[in-house]
């Protein structure tokens, strides 16, 4: 009797121990990339944009995003940082877009505008982090992605 309690708890120690590894070695990080930039609005003073990202999940299981925070770098100039807190969902091996409204104003963007408007482009880099509750557990993952914004809109 005592033989078959020892062994029953070494088993579910091994097991519970086993999957606790698995879960973390089954995770893999979302891809978060710039898909667009649009101008959405401008005015005197300045104007609005969405940043619209791809969130790819690379996992065999649908991830649940409750907060993603950014920050967006228009050449040397911080632009814009914030938090999307609407909850968004990512279905396994597949992509979602999440849109996140920007306001700007001319006195904000500098040399980074004066640049845009004078070369038609200007580098960016997107930076934050998203949080996601996995069926392993939840978990914040940082990103980074770079490009050009080109002709007030297009990405590159």
């Amino acid at each position: 009797m005592r033989r078959t309690i020892v062994a029953g708890l070494t088993a579910a120690l091994v097991s519970v121990g086993g999957c606790s590894a698995l879960g973390r070695q089954a995770f893999q990080q979302p891809v978060v990339k710039v898909a667009d930039i649009k101008l959405t609005g401008i005015g005197l003073t300045g104007g609005s944009m969405d940043v619209l990202v791809d969130v790819q999940n690379p996992n065999d299981f649908r991830l649940d995003a409750t907060r993603m925070t950014y920050k967006v770098v228009l050449d040397t100039v911080q632009f814009a940082t914030g938090a999307v807190d609407s909850k968004f969902t990512v279905e396994g091996n597949k992509t979602a877009q999440v849109r996140i409204p920007v306001n700007f104003t001319y006195a904000g963007i500098g040399e980074a505008g004066r640049q845009l408007l004078n070369t038609g482009g200007v580098n960016y880099t997107l930076s934050g982090d998203v949080t996601v509750g996995t069926v392993v557990g939840n978990f914040t993952v940082p990103f980074t992605n770079s490009g050009r914004v080109t002709n007030l809109g297009a990405t590159r």
